[in-house]
C-alpha cells in the first residue's frame, strides 16, 4: 500500500508517487488505457498532465468519465498572459479532460526571469487562474519548474502569491551542487512552515542529456521516469 500524506494543505492525502502523464500523449488509448487502470490499481490516487503533453489530456479522458472522483487531477499550463492561460489553454484543457473542474492548475516551469514577470504581473498568468479558481474551474494553483534555478525561483514566487503547492528536482548528483542543495533546503522549510506541498521530480535518472541539449545539460537535467513524488 502506497503511503498517503497531506497534499499541503489542501483536503487531499496523496499517494507518495503520484502518476505523470506526459508519456500518454505518444500512445494509442488502448495502451494508454491499460497503463491507467495499472496506475489505479496499484493505489495511486493524483495524476499530473499538462496542455503541451501532445495528446495526454485526450487519453485520459474516457478513464476519468469512469473514475474522477478517484483522482486529484492536476494539469498545467505554460502560457504567461492571463489570456492565453484562461481563454486558450486552461478551458481547452477541460474540455479535452472531459471535466467540469480540475484540482490544481500550475503555472509549467516558471523559472526563466522574463516569464517569470510576465505571468504574475497584472494581466499575466496568474491573475487568470486566480479568476478560474474563483470561477469554481479549478480548486488550487501551483508552480513548477525544471533545472538548477527551480528552487530559487519558487522561493521568489512563494513571497509574491500562496501558492498550494511547488514541484521542482531532487537527486542525488543536483543535491551535490551546494548551491542548489541550500536553495532547494530553503524551499523545503518555507514550504514546511506555510503548508504549501512540495512535489520532487527526477529523482530517478538514467543519465545525463545528449550534448545536443547543451543548455539542459548546464542546467542539470535529466531523463526521468513519469512519475514525481510528494515530500
Amino acid at each position: 500500500m502506497i503511503e498517503r500524506i497531506p497534499f499541503g494543505s489542501t483536503d487531499h492525502a496523496s499517494t507518495r508517487i503520484l502518476f505523470g502523464a506526459a508519456a500518454l500523449g505518444a500512445m494509442r488509448q488502448q495502451r494508454a488505457d491499460q497503463v491507467l487502470e495499472q496506475v489505479r490499481a496499484a493505489g495511486v490516487n493524483h495524476i499530473d498532465t499538462a496542455a503541451s503533453y501532445g495528446d495526454s489530456e485526450l487519453r485520459l479522458a474516457p478513464f476519468l468519465e469512469k473514475h474522477r472522483a478517484e483522482f486529484f487531477l492536476a494539469t498545467k499550463t505554460g502560457e504567461r498572459t492571463a489570456a492565453g492561460a484562461h481563454d486558450d489553454e486552461l478551458r481547452r484543457s477541460l474540455e479535452r479532460l472531459g471535466v467540469a473542474q480540475v484540482d490544481l492548475v500550475q503555472l509549467h516551469n516558471l523559472v526563466d526571469e522574463e516569464g517569470w514577470a510576465t505571468a504574475l504581473r497584472s494581466g499575466g498568468a496568474l491573475e487568470a487562474l486566480v479568476r478560474a479558481r474563483d470561477e469554481g474551474l479549478v480548486r488550487f494553483i501551483g508552480v513548477t519548474g525544471h533545472g538548477t534555478y527551480a528552487p530559487a525561483m519558487h522561493l521568489r514566487s512563494l513571497e509574491r502569491f500562496p501558492f498550494d503547492s511547488v514541484l521542482a528536482p531532487y537527486n542525488r548528483s543536483m543535491m551535490a551542487q551546494p548551491e542548489y542543495a541550500r536553495d532547494f533546503e530553503e524551499l523545503y522549510r518555507v514550504c514546511r512552515e506555510r503548508g504549501v506541498a512540495l512535489q520532487t521530480i527526477k529523482s530517478i535518472a538514467r543519465r545525463r542529456r545528449s550534448s545536443s541539449t547543451t543548455d539542459d545539460v548546464s542546467r542539470g537535467s535529466e531523463r526521468i521516469i513519469p512519475c514525481s513524488e510528494i515530500t
